[in-house]
C-alpha cells in the first residue's frame, strides 16, 4: 500500500464505511395518507408556532403594563379628556339654527269697522277705546299720557274701567278680548 492510504497506527481496526443511497423517484401522484400527514404536520407546526407567539406577546404585554402602568393610565386619561374637550367645544360653539318669526299683518280688503253693537253693550267710551288701541300698540301708561296730553293717573283710571267692562285682569288679556270682540283691529 502506498503510504497515504495506509492506516495510521494509532487508530483501532474498524470495518470500512459504506455509503448507500436510496433512490426516490418523484411521482405525480402521492398517496392520500402522505398528503394528510403532511397537512396535519403543517397545521400542527403552524398552530404551535401561533400559540408560542401568543404566549410571548402576552408576556411582553404584561411586562409592559406592569412596568409602565402610570404612563398608560396617564395617556388614557389624557385621551379621554381630549375627546371630551373636543366634543364640548364642538357642541358649545355650534351655530344653532335661528328661526326668525316676523308677524306680518295681513292687509284687509276693506277698512276695519269696530263692532258698534258690542261697544254700546259694554258702554265703552271713545276715550277708553282710544286708550285700548294705544295699549294694543304696546305703549306704557306714561307714553299714553304724554301722547293724549293727560295725566298718568287719568290713563290708569280709564284702563281700570276698561278692564272691568271687558272682564280682563291684565293688559294683554284686555287686548285679546277686544280683538276677538272686533273692538280694535
Amino acid at each position: 500500500m502506498p503510504p497515504l492510504l495506509s492506516k495510521p497506527p494509532h487508530l483501532p481496526n474498524r470495518p470500512p464505511l459504506r455509503l448507500s443511497f436510496l433512490l426516490v423517484t418523484p411521482t405525480t401522484e402521492s398517496s392520500p395518507h402522505s398528503r394528510r400527514r403532511a397537512l396535519r404536520d403543517i397545521l400542527l407546526y403552524g398552530l404551535s408556532g401561533g400559540l408560542l407567539i401568543l404566549v410571548l406577546k402576552l408576556t411582553e404585554y404584561r411586562f409592559l403594563v406592569i412596568e409602565h402602568s402610570v404612563e398608560i393610565y396617564g395617556a388614557l386619561i389624557a385621551a379621554l379628556f381630549s375627546a371630551l374637550g373636543i366634543w364640548l367645544g364642538l357642541t358649545l360653539t355650534r351655530k344653532k339654527p335661528s328661526i326668525i318669526i316676523k308677524e306680518i299683518p295681513a292687509q284687509p280688503s276693506e277698512p276695519f269697522v269696530p263692532n258698534e253693537a258690542r261697544l254700546t253693550e259694554l258702554a265703552i267710551t271713545p276715550r277708553e277705546l282710544e286708550i285700548l288701541g294705544l295699549i294694543a300698540a304696546g305703549l306704557s301708561n306714561r307714553e299714553i299720557a304724554s301722547r293724549l296730553f293727560v295725566s298718568e293717573n287719568t290713563v290708569k283710571t280709564h284702563s281700570s274701567r276698561l278692564f272691568d267692562k271687558l272682564g280682563a285682569r291684565r293688559r294683554t288679556q284686555a287686548v285679546q278680548l277686544a280683538k276677538t270682540s272686533r273692538l280694535i283691529p
